[in-house]
């Protein structure tokens, strides 16, 4: 098994047919080589999801909300709740909420947390701002993380 990782422009018509080759085998007669056998797959990367510490507003919302519920939990996205847009899902007691929306400023409030219906022990709640003191937030169980973005927007 290996990983390959190629720059050029030139991956998919270059590099990935040399891989092919190698695993089909090449060449004839005395110099056939046999192949390894095993599978291939090419992929491409999509954008880069965060640009100098912050997010590249540019990425779809719902590649944000995975990046961010794999990154505390290390799990898989569940499906979105109609009910609850901003909750990415519940992990060993825990609910985590990305509280985000593209050109807009969202803070973690009384408002906010009127609209959260999933009961938890504890939250995680990303959102531009918060207007709770930290004893309201420590009441609650819940930790706050500031959304990255550019400090002239918020």
């Amino acid at each position: 098994r290996f990983l390959l990782i190629e720059l050029g422009d030139y991956a998919e018509s270059i590099t990935a047919e040399r891989v092919k080759r190698v695993i089909r085998g090449y060449g004839e007669g005395k110099r056939k080589a046999k192949g390894t056998g095993g599978t291939f797959g090419f992929y491409e990367l999509g954008p880069v999801l965060m640009e100098q510490g912050r997010i590249n507003e540019a990425v779809d919302v719902e590649e944000l909300r995975r990046f961010v519920f794999f990154t505390e939990t290390r799990q898989g996205l569940p499906p979105v709740s109609p009910e609850e847009p901003y909750l990415l899902g519940t992990y060993l007691e825990q609910a985590y909420y990305f509280y985000y929306e593209h050109e807009q400023t969202t803070w973690l409030n009384e408002a906010f947390l009127s609209t959260m219906k999933t009961r938890a022990e504890r939250y995680v709640i990303y959102a531009d701002g918060c207007s709770l003191s930290a004893d309201e937030l420590a009441a609650r169980h819940i930790t706050f993380k500031k959304i990255p973005r550019d400090i002239m927007r918020v």
